[in-house]
């Protein structure tokens, strides 16, 4: 009994001191709670909260459907409201005008930028992240890999890329976001390295894998957290990158892909090496195209065949369509070309409405260089601002009953900026063209010799962070009779 009491007496200072850090603590948060939405000039920020210290608002963003997410705010703030998402103040607007001004008129008062843990994921030097004469010279230089010129080369690479992924569903239940992000993968590598087939790009495709996974997670590099994982692949795949810029440089052998047009490339003003792109700005702009090409599509194309599932009558359409381009090929003994594609209105129309109806980029990050005065409001120097393309395109002002999947809607052109699947103005995705290619000759080959059939509850959706059909989307695939 008399240890028992000694053992209270020892033990209850060391409790009680617990307690009472804990109750410290927990006023702090409270403290920080009330303080956090105060700034100096806070009469004239946007309406709006900032959420929890550091989590802000990213959980509710990243496990909510998008749509009530955005919804919710704008009808309670506005057109502009303030939040806080992916460690950044932030302020999202919701009107085409706004964006406009944003991503056109001024774009000079907001440079591109993402969070900073996307930031060093992908690299400093990537073209995301820079405006003035680095971002021109490096943006021609890369939509140049992108044109139709160089793009028509492109479509039997992607087209054997195709043929070799299909039959392997034949008869098989297959998750189709996974399979989606294998071909667009594989599309991104043969458009950022050619078709080589250099030893190093297995090594990178591993890497991607890694990365993939901790690009969306929170910020938290902690050992054994898949972003402090994903790090480690980065570096990994930096050094991997640099050792195979050396070979082709070594070899004098530095055509094929994009990586073979900015090692060529040379500032013609001056014949000095110094002119030349330096291999981390090389490795970051690879690395920064890949992501932008392999996730967003692959998603879109699974949001595709759902539509498609669901709508039997436009199906029935879709296969007519791409029968009669079928039967082209047959009697000319051929592969599709650059026409063919461009002669596929219908399936064009269904891309357009998937891109709008689910809007994969919900929207992009730009940052205030310096106070900006902004429809009344302050946007603090650095704050990031965010044009909504999901609410733009799920207005019922532009696009009446928005919830429908309606491709005829777009054989009429949209108003001007509410239609931005891949941004607007000079930082707008330089690799549009290529992502409706790939769909087009990937929906072309499966519609003409393929039907599918939905495991499962396939109206269920998950958040990824993005939406995505419940599970991948499962479906059992057999070839047409």
């Amino acid at each position: 009994m008399q240890s028992f009491i000694v053992l209270v007496i020892v033990i209850t200072p060391y409790l009680l001191v617990s307690l009472i850090s804990l109750l410290f603590l927990l006023i702090l948060v409270i403290l920080f709670q009330l303080l956090w939405n105060v700034h100096p000039k806070d009469a004239k920020l946007p309406p709006g909260s900032m959420g929890w210290p550091y989590l802000g608002e990213t959980l509710k963003l990243y496990t909510e459907n998008p749509n009530s997410f955005f919804a919710n705010r704008q009808k309670r703030y506005g057109d502009i409201f303030k939040t806080y998402i992916l460690g950044c103040p932030c302020v999202m607007i919701s009107s085409p005008d706004a964006a406009k001004i944003v991503l056109v008129s001024k774009a000079h008062l907001f440079k591109p930028t993402y969070p900073p843990s996307k930031e060093k994921m992908i690299g400093p030097e990537a073209l995301f992240f820079h405006q003035g004469e680095y971002h021109s010279k490096l943006k021609k230089l890369i939509q140049a890999s992108f044109l139709p010129c160089a793009l028509k080369g492109s479509i039997s690479n992607i087209e054997n890329i195709v043929l070799n992924i299909l039959p392997t569903w034949e008869n098989n239940t297959i998750n189709t976001l996974h399979e989606m992000k294998k071909y667009a993968f594989d599309v991104a590598i043969i458009s950022a390295f050619g078709d080589k087939g250099e030893l190093e790009i297995e090594g990178i495709k591993n890497l991607y894998q890694c990365l993939e996974k901790g690009y969306n997670s929170m910020p938290l590099n902690f050992p054994g957290t898949p972003f402090h994982k994903a790090m480690k692949a980065r570096k990994v795949l930096n050094e991997t990158l640099t050792n195979l810029i050396a070979k082709r440089r070594k070899n004098e052998n530095i055509d094929g892909g994009l990586l073979g047009v900015l090692l060529k490339w040379q500032d013609k003003r001056s014949s000095s090496s110094s002119d030349q792109l330096s291999d981390s700005q090389i490795a970051d702009n690879i690395i920064g195209v890949i992501f932008a090409a392999h996730d967003t599509t692959a998603s879109v194309l699974t949001w595709v065949l759902k539509y498609l599932h669901d709508n039997e009558e436009l199906l029935k359409h879709v296969m007519k369509e791409q029968g009669q381009v079928r039967q082209r090929l047959i009697e000319d003994n051929r592969g599709l070309t650059w026409e063919d594609t461009k002669n596929m209105p219908l399936t064009n129309r269904v891309i357009q409405e998937t891109l709008r109806r689910a809007s994969i980029l919900s929207f992009t990050f730009r940052e205030a260089v310096h106070d900006v005065e902004f429809e009344g409001y302050l946007i603090p120097k650095g704050w990031k601002v965010l044009p909504l393309f999901r609410s733009i395109h799920h207005s019922p002002n532009f696009f009446p009953q928005p919830e429908k999947f309606d491709p005829s809607r777009f054989e009429v052109p949209p108003r001007p900026n509410t239609y931005m699947p891949f941004g607007n103005g000079v930082h707008s995705c330089p690799g549009s063209e290529l992502a409706k290619l790939e769909m087009l000759i990937f929906l072309h080959h499966l519609t003409t010799t393929y039907r599918w059939k939905v495991v499962g509850n396939g109206d269920e959706i998950q958040y990824d962070p993005f939406p995505i059909p419940n599970r991948g989307f499962p479906i059992m695939v057999h070839p047409r009779k």
